[in-house]
């Protein structure tokens, strides 16, 4: 969409969203834009969001579970599936918000990493709610809606509350693309293209399953 309104020709460069992601691909100029990077991002000049989406509990909808929130007693008891990001295994949000709980020994966790031999290493969090490995998994929305969707068990996504969990933690995020720093205009034209396809931007985010807040 982007490339037919800005009338250019589009190429892809594919890269494990590894540490080094950006260096390796905007910085050393094999892309242009990176898609999906959360505003505000300090390795590159980010555009308007284009959408807001948020961390969401999935479980399997012959399950009997209503789980809404990080206080519902029933996490205590539950297997639950968190994802673990960065080369160190750093713990995303909702392994901090399930440890303020005191929610431990029964949390199990899935890198956004894996073997690339393998079809889409990040979707092993979804697949466990699927083979009932865990009862409910908390994952980033984007990744868990995708992958949901081609899944052959039909599953409930539902957005975690609190959004914020104080003192600091964010649960819903600004989503932008990411150019390189200086590029002020290029940022303007993608602005303006997604501006101008508001209605196709949010189709496309519908078929891939997207769940988004609407914060506008």
């Amino acid at each position: 969409m982007l490339a037919r309104e800005l009338n250019a020709e589009i190429e892809y460069t594919w890269r494990p969203q590894r540490r080094g992601f950006i260096r390796d691909t905007l910085k050393a100029n094999l892309c242009d834009v990176v898609m999906g990077v959360p505003a505000n991002f300090e390795m590159a000049q980010t555009s308007a969001p284009y959408y807001h989406s948020t961390y969401v509990f999935v479980y399997r909808k012959d399950s009997g579970l209503r789980i809404t929130s990080f206080d519902d007693p029933l996490l205590r008891k539950l297997k639950i599936g968190v994802q673990i990001i960065g080369d160190d295994g750093a713990n995303a949000p909702p392994a901090h918000a399930l440890t303020r709980r005191g929610i431990v020994q029964n949390v199990h966790g899935y890198t956004v990493y894996g073997d690339y031999a393998q079809d889409s290493p990040p979707a092993r969090i979804i697949d466990a709610v699927v083979n009932r490995e865990i009862d409910v998994a908390v994952a980033w929305g984007p990744l868990a809606g995708y992958a949901a969707k081609r899944q052959n068990a039909p599953l409930e996504l539902v957005t975690v509350s609190p959004q914020f969990d104080l003192p600091s933690l964010p649960f819903v995020y600004d989503i932008s693309l990411g150019v390189r720093r200086g590029e002020n205009s290029f940022r303007k034209e993608l602005e303006i293209a997604i501006e101008h396809n508001r209605a196709e931007v949010d189709h496309i985010l519908d078929d891939y399953g997207v769940p988004r807040i609407d914060r506008r």
